[in-house]
């Protein structure tokens, strides 16, 4: 296999490659390393008994990612405040065309998703990733993590059943959050108490993760009244030259707070019934670096 077809290959299935490793370790530079290091064992490989570039890629990045999580690990044990993971851009509408399995991939890379999936063991992570995200066969999930299609069926249901648990059951119109993700921003810039209220959930969580290296709540803040005066309280504190963007990123709508030109924060709906059920804010500047948008 020549050079440039070895690169054009693995630059072919590369998006699947970080899709499935952003969702088994919830950082992107964890991520990136990961399937750098799958380049590089692609690269140096012999290739020549490979039928099927792309599972054989995503094999080798599942089984990297397995590592990379039980190394990484003991880190949320001593994180400072809540843990959430990093924001990710996506963009299905443009790579996706089939409205079902861009809603599924949607799903699987949403923060309140990717929270649970915390709480699984690695394998149990990668058979979830694996079968729910991407729709591979038990059959090839086996051969994946070296373990009998039984065992993995196991796995597979142990883990499906710890999420739907664990993760809020919201049917989302994107439409809706979006409109709503529109109107939260009006309401906290203009200091809109009652403007905030009417949009929130009665029961409704705030969730911000600064890791100790900003300013942020150190535990989840809880109702109505206490979420919206903490977000108009930090409205009219204010940032030097700030900006806000409306992106995409983990699947939906996102609001992505620039100060003097450097990303500041990321904040993120949870939306049901038309009213806001959970925000999240992302605030550890070290989960912001790889944050650049045009």
């Amino acid at each position: 296999m020549a050079t440039d077809t070895v690169t054009e290959v693995f630059q072919e299935h590369r998006p699947v490659l970080m899709g499935v490793a952003y969702r088994m370790l919830g950082r992107v530079a964890d991520a990136e390393d990961v399937v750098q290091d799958a380049w590089l064992r692609w690269s140096g490989a012999d290739r020549s008994g490979v039928r099927e570039p792309r599972g054989y890629l995503v094999r080798v990045v599942t089984r990297l990612a397995i590592d990379r999580l039980r190394q990484v690990q003991s880190r949320n044990e001593s994180y400072v405040g809540p843990w959430l993971p990093e924001p990710y851009l996506t963009d299905f509408g443009d790579t996706v065309a089939d409205t079902a399995e861009r809603a599924v991939l949607a799903d699987t890379v949403s923060l309140a998703v990717l929270v649970v999936l915390e709480s699984l063991s690695p394998l149990e992570r990668a058979v979830f990733v694996l079968r729910e995200a991407f729709g591979y066969p038990y059959a090839d999930i086996a051969v994946t993590l070296d373990r009998s299609e039984p065992a993995v069926r196991q796995l597979a249901g142990r883990a499906r059943r710890h999420v739907e648990e664990k993760r809020p059951r919201y049917e989302v119109d994107p439409n809706e959050r979006r409109d709503l993700t529109e109107r939260f921003l009006a309401a906290a810039f203009e200091g809109d108490l009652d403007g905030l209220m009417s949009l929130l959930a009665p029961d409704v969580r705030l969730v911000g993760d600064s890791g100790g290296l900003s300013k942020g709540p150190v535990r989840a803040i809880e109702s109505a009244d206490n979420v919206g005066r903490f977000v108009a309280g930090i409205a009219r504190r204010g940032l030097v030259d700030v900006s806000v963007r409306l992106i995409e990123a983990n699947g939906g709508p996102a609001l992505l707070v620039m100060s003097g030109g450097k990303p500041d924060s990321v904040l993120q709906l949870d939306v049901a019934d038309g009213r806001i059920q959970c925000v999240y804010i992302v605030r550890n500047p070290e989960k912001l670096l790889l944050l650049t948008v045009d």
